[in-house]
């Protein structure tokens, strides 16, 4: 009977927990494309530059319900570039709507060598 109510009580704790996954999820739209209102373009690392690398970076943005960027991660890409466009990234500024959202964006940096 012991294990039985050990499985209970993880059931309920899972709910809860999913329960609360719901609601955090509610209080942010996911992947709503809000439109960029300013774009900032990321300055090219002098060292990606010389050593002729290139490519492009994804970056998740939380975007404020005023249209600014709260927060930014680099998903993939060189580590050399991925800093140069969250820091860009920080200063873009997206349209006004009613919840935050997050966006994925992919910002490409090519050699012109």
């Amino acid at each position: 009977m012991g294990v039985s109510m050990n499985k209970l009580s993880m059931v309920r704790w899972s709910l809860r927990v999913l329960a609360g996954m719901v609601l955090a999820t509610g209080l942010m739209a996911h992947a709503e494309n809000r439109n960029v209102l300013k774009k900032v373009a990321p300055a090219y690392p002098e060292l990606a530059r010389r050593m002729h690398i290139a490519g492009a970076v994804h970056v998740s943005v939380t975007v404020a319900p005023d249209g600014s960027v709260t927060d930014v991660k680099a998903l993939n890409g060189n580590q050399l570039l991925s800093g140069a466009a969250m820091d860009a990234v920080r200063k873009w500024k997206f349209e006004v709507a009613e919840a935050a959202s997050k966006e994925t964006l992919e910002i490409n940096f090519t050699s012109g060598d």
